[in-house]
């Protein structure tokens, strides 16, 4: 696939370019590999991806289940090594801030192409003309709505982004209450809203389970209030400098994974809608996508630096030939 990058950083390039010489100096890398997982089912399940790949190669991956903000305090002060969800702009504060620390985190690109954010409505609404984030000023939406937007827990980037707009009156959204709740309550309500056929405007995001299985739109965002070109979005994944000039294998592996926002989407149905373990879910995606798999794991290596990746990941979790 060609997917969009950002440019590799220093930091990155040095450590990846010198990961041969590192294999010599150093008969093999740390083991431990201790992720930042936020409760979204998203982050979730590619973590576990992540992490059953690096376990097969000798490494012992770590989850902590804490917000985006922790997240961000951990890794600038050492306590976290990575983050696969970091949604930008959604998260465009924390991220910069991080990043003009005296720690500086290592920015390795956009991990899923295709993801998108912004507000929903379901389709019946969208048909009656309701398509862009500027019909958020109608007297009508808003009182059919009942004048409450539904968003996720405070304390995200998201929350963040919502407040701002309210605060500067964008789309009118000042005129508007905010319900910020959990991510499960948030679908929760526009489920039975949906099923009543009753009106809702939400805040939703792509890739996502909502996507397979709500009836939703998404609506124009013409100011580009959720980020350049209509909220399409970076989710980025981050590595602490130490970590990646310590850990230039698995950084380079990380750096490899790259999904499509149809392919997060399945994986999050299958974790969240279908409470599948994730662990299952990721093992399955894994064994039905071998090529991809094997182009995750070109150039690395087993944690020792002896073997080449693909061929021990593919008889550890039982993988198809690519």
């Amino acid at each position: 696939m060609n997917l969009p990058r950002r440019p590799i950083t220093l930091a990155l390039a040095g450590a990846l370019l010198t990961a041969p010489l590192a294999m010599t100096a150093q008969a093999e890398e740390p083991a431990e590999v201790r992720f930042s997982v936020p409760p979204w089912p998203g982050v979730t399940v590619k973590t576990e991806l992540a992490s059953q790949l690096l376990n097969a190669l000798g490494y012992e991956s770590q989850s902590q289940e804490v917000g985006s903000t922790i997240t961000y305090q951990a890794l600038a002060q050492g306590e976290l090594d990575a983050f696969l969800a970091a949604w930008l702009p959604a998260q465009q504060g924390m991220y910069d801030t991080a990043m003009q620390s005296d720690n500086p985190l290592v920015d390795l690109g956009t991990n899923v192409d295709g993801a998108r954010l912004g507000f929903v409505v379901p389709t019946y609404v969208y048909d009656e003309g309701y398509t862009s984030a500027e019909d958020l000023c109608s007297e009508e939406l808003r009182d059919k709505a009942g004048g409450t937007l539904y968003s996720i827990e405070v304390g995200s980037g998201t929350s963040e982004l919502l407040a701002g707009m309210q605060d500067n009156g964008t789309y009118c959204l000042d005129e508007w209450r905010l319900s910020e709740t959990s991510t499960t309550g948030m679908f929760s309500q526009a489920k039975a809203s949906m099923d009543r056929d009753e009106w809702i405007v939400f805040y939703a995001w792509t890739p996502h389970w909502a996507s397979i299985e709500y009836d939703i739109r998404f609506l124009d965002d013409p100011e580009d209030a959720w980020g350049p070109d209509g909220g399409r979005s970076d989710v980025i994944s981050l590595v602490t400098s130490r970590f990646a000039e310590g850990n230039p294998n698995a950084t380079r592996l990380l750096d490899q994974l790259v999904f499509s926002a149809d392919d997060q989407s399945a994986m999050i149905y299958g974790f969240s809608y279908e409470e599948r373990p994730p662990e299952e879910v990721a093992l399955e995606w894994l064994r039905n996508n071998p090529e991809r798999v094997k182009a995750f794991l070109e150039g690395v290596t087993t944690r020792d630096g002896e073997q080449d990746a693909w061929p021990v990941v593919q008889e550890a979790l039982e993988i198809p030939d690519a």
